[in-house]
């Protein structure tokens, strides 16, 4: 079994877009589909997505969830820490080794926490 995709809820798509645009730009994932209340970016084995909740209440942040991305590289980790941060998320966690692992931790616009790691 392996995860297929996971989707964040957003208040504000445009927003939440471009920032995914700028995190996910240089690398193999891209942008497969941006209609209205969607937008879904992906690769061979990545599946990303967007979404305006279907209720049509407010997106809110899930108290302990968090999605993991793995880079590949050190070097990463410490770009997309970075480049989250002035795309205007909020740092939750300084690039460094965890458990044998180089993470760093970030939120992004509507506050959902995400893991870089190496």
């Amino acid at each position: 079994m392996k995860m297929n995709y996971f989707v964040f809820g957003t208040n504000n798509m445009q927003k939440a877009t471009k920032f995914y645009d700028a995190i996910f730009e240089g690398s193999e994932v891209k942008k497969m589909h941006d209609e209205g209340r969607m937008t879904l970016w992906g690769s061979e084995d990545f599946m990303f997505a967007l979404a305006e909740p279907f209720d049509e209440n407010d997106a809110t942040v899930g108290n302990g969830t968090m999605v993991g991305i793995s880079l590949g590289s050190v070097s990463e980790v410490e770009r997309l820490h970075k480049k989250a941060l002035e795309l205007g998320g909020s740092d939750e966690g300084e690039p460094r080794v965890r458990s044998g692992k180089h993470s760093a931790y970030v939120r992004d616009l509507d506050g959902n926490k995400i893991c870089f790691f190496e």
